[in-house]
């Protein structure tokens, strides 16, 4: 449904994305997380055909987003992060107004717009002018307008951005109903969010894709590097230096407690199991050993490995 080929983007000499690739099928949900700054936005621009790519070229259900735009965008439904409401028309005008910016029938407005307003839960409001609406309402009629002509691709830049809690889970509610009708990319800096909707993530930083797959996928293959967490009691310096001189030990975290226990939070290195051997240290030391554990990785921390290091750990799965 949608596929991107080796997208790179130049403003002036500076890349924003290089050689971006990858595919979102039909019904899909996909996150495209990354750090403020990281090619997020430029790239779902591209897909949108609101800007072009310099080099490599992507399609929409088919069509070039370069070459065939207007085919292309008949496909396309997309919310950008400040979404492009009239503020002075009433809910029902607006999306009315879209529907007709669309190449929609009078019919068929009248069809959807009943079905949208319901999809987006804006039953009482749908005369009231958007401009005295909160944000996340607004953000809702967003959602409404971009689908209003039955896209088979949604594209959702930072969906949830300035809205409150309540507002949050109910738009990623209204996300994941609407994904069964559409692909759906949604592009975020959250990690909750990513975690919470999405079927897929693509991780993206500095311009570049460091990792595609599922977040429980990216756990997996992410705990090939295991993580330890120790509460133990003990002289601080000497614990640390004995862990760290550890060769089997990558990084050393720890912090202490207002009993004096300290919470040690250890990366072994190329997956090694250590928890005998980081026992074994503390006994032998006379320390006293409370607690250890392995520790899964969550998405915020896949996320944080994978956007401070150069390295680009994952490839797509062919």
């Amino acid at each position: 449904m949608v596929q991107a080929n080796n997208i790179t983007k130049f403003y002036g000499e500076y890349p924003a994305i290089s050689n971006v690739s990858f595919t979102a099928n039909k019904g899909e949900i996909i996150g495209f997380l990354g750090p403020n700054g990281s090619g997020k936005t430029t790239t779902m621009r591209i897909l949108t055909g609101y800007m072009p790519a310099s080099s490599g070229d992507a399609t929409i259900a088919g069509y070039d987003v370069a070459n065939q735009s207007l085919e292309a965008k008949q496909h396309v439904g997309y919310l950008p992060e400040n979404a492009p409401l009239y503020t002075d028309m009433k809910v029902n005008e607006y999306l009315t107004f879209t529907g007709k910016i669309r190449g929609m029938t009078t019919t068929a407005i009248k069809s959807r717009l009943d079905e949208i307003i319901e999809i987006c839960r804006l039953q009482e409001y749908r005369n009231t002018i958007i401009g005295k609406l909160s944000k996340g309402f607004r953000q809702r009629v967003g959602i409404a307008q971009a689908i209003i002509h039955q896209p088979d691709v949604l594209i959702l830049d930072e969906p949830t951005i300035g809205i409150d809690p309540i507002q949050v889970v109910e738009t990623r509610s209204l996300i994941k109903e609407i994904g069964g009708d559409s692909t759906i990319i949604l592009s975020s800096h959250i990690l909750p969010e990513v975690s919470a909707i999405c079927e897929r993530v693509i991780i993206i930083n500095d311009g570049e894709i460091v990792a595609v797959d599922s977040p429980e996928n990216l756990s997996n293959r992410l705990e090939a590097t295991e993580r330890i967490r120790i509460e133990a009691l003990g002289k601080t310096s000497d614990m640390v230096s004995v862990f760290r001189n550890n060769p089997s030990v990558q990084d050393v975290n720890f912090e202490t407690l207002d009993d004096g226990k300290i919470i040690f939070d250890i990366i072994s290195k190329g997956g090694l199991e250590i928890r005998s051997e980081l026992a074994k240290s503390v006994i032998d030391n006379g320390w006293s050993l409370y607690n250890l554990q392995a520790v899964s990785l969550s998405l915020e921390d896949i996320f944080l490995r994978l956007t401070t290091n150069e390295e680009k750990i994952f490839e797509e799965k062919k």
